[in-house]
């Protein structure tokens, strides 16, 4: 495992780190997380040198913290740091503050947190968490010891973020990117802005929810086949994030033994710099590809349900982009059209709650109508 210094104590922290937002669940449930197997699963990842966990408040339906608290007896609290988040959107007084991190504490039954943050920040939130009193309430869980260093989550656009590291001494912060977002909220230039700040900064999404890994269109699978190192599409997306050295860890919500060994095998062997220009080509080339094909920029993070009517907007979503993305375009219509009326696009009720929750800020109302005339009215 490689590893790169961390917040201003120097932690070498893992380059990979294990995101505790898709574990493996019962029933297709998310809030029923399998215990046994998530167990193994992180214990498996912290005995190979894995050794930063994150989660968060909403994780799971409120589950992954529990679980992560699990995790972290036998002796192994000793071995790694943990990572969460205040749920901003729920904090309506100073009280509230407080009241969440006395509740995480108690779900992840530890005393103290060691790296805490502010969850999904965009410049509305940062501006009603500061009139309500967010960096007294840090400094002060950083002197009564419920915390030990401070950052943010960030889902905006670059202004904001640069405004809100401005604003306060943060150690570290949490952006989205891969190869298919470094324009995309904070960005290339957010990276590097942050980390000329002196802040460490955590990758989330490296795989966009997925969409880089597994089987990918054949068109982009035929740019990477160009290459002279054959790579998975999995080590092609999460060595590109880790060859830049600004990034200090990446997470990876990984769901099985597989995936942690095949992450762990690329997090162990790729250093900052280390992707050759010709490779790097290929790799825009592959990302020009994408943008022309893919019609959602949907991470399938979830963040959407509930739904009030129980759709599966991210199943939905990856169902409409597969079909302008792969060559199989009748069964996929087959498949979406096989599907109870109840769970296709036609049946939103354009509440908008989905909008308010979504960190990617889809027209997730207008975009299902898209779909609707797609799949529904041919």
């Amino acid at each position: 495992m490689q590893y790169r210094k961390f917040c201003k104590d120097g932690f070498k922290v893992s380059t990979l780190g294990f995101g505790c937002m898709r574990l493996p669940i019962i029933n297709n449930d998310p809030s029923k997380i399998n215990e046994k197997e998530a167990l193994k699963i992180i214990r498996h990842a912290i005995d190979n040198g894995v050794n930063y966990l994150d989660t968060a408040y909403p994780y799971h339906g409120g589950n992954s913290e529990v679980l992560v608290g699990k995790v972290l007896k036998d002796g192994y609290r000793e071995k790694v740091r943990i990572a969460t988040k205040m749920p901003v959107w729920l904090v309506e007084k100073y009280e509230d503050f407080d009241k969440y991190l006395n509740e995480q504490l108690e779900r992840l039954d530890v005393d103290y947190i060691d790296y805490y943050l502010l969850h999904a920040m965009t410049k509305d939130r940062m501006d009603k968490m500061e009139n309500l009193g967010v960096f007294k309430f840090l400094n002060k869980a950083l002197e009564d010891g419920k915390i030990n260093h401070v950052g943010f989550s960030f889902h905006d656009n670059l202004m904001a973020f640069k405004h809100i590291i401005n604003l306060f001494p943060w150690e570290f912060c949490q952006i989205q990117f891969n190869y298919l977002d470094e324009d995309y909220q904070a960005g290339i230039d957010g990276l590097e802005y942050a980390a000329d700040k002196g802040l460490s900064v955590v990758v989330m999404e490296p795989l966009k929810g997925g969409l880089l890994s597994g089987n990918l269109p054949e068109d982009i699978n035929n740019i990477f086949n160009k290459s002279k190192i054959k790579k998975s599409p999995v080590d092609w997306a999460l060595s590109w994030v880790l060859n830049h050295p600004e990034v200090s860890v990446l997470l990876s919500g990984m769901n099985s033994l597989e995936q942690v060994n095949e992450n762990i095998s690329i997090a162990s062997k790729t250093l900052p710099n280390s992707i050759s220009e010709e490779d790097m080509d290929l790799i825009e080339q592959a990302k020009e590809k994408f943008n022309a094909l893919m019609k959602i920029k949907c991470t399938r993070c979830g963040y959407c349900s509930p739904c009030k009517v129980d759709l599966d907007i991210p199943n939905i979503f990856s169902m409409y982009n597969n079909y302008f993305m792969y060559k199989s375009k009748e069964s996929i219509f087959n498949k979406y059209n096989n599907m109870p009326k109840k769970s296709k696009a036609s049946s939103c009720i354009s509440c908008g709650k989905c909008e308010d929750n979504c960190p990617q800020h889809l027209p997730i109302r207008a975009l299902l109508r898209q779909v609707k005339s797609t799949f529904e009215e041919k």
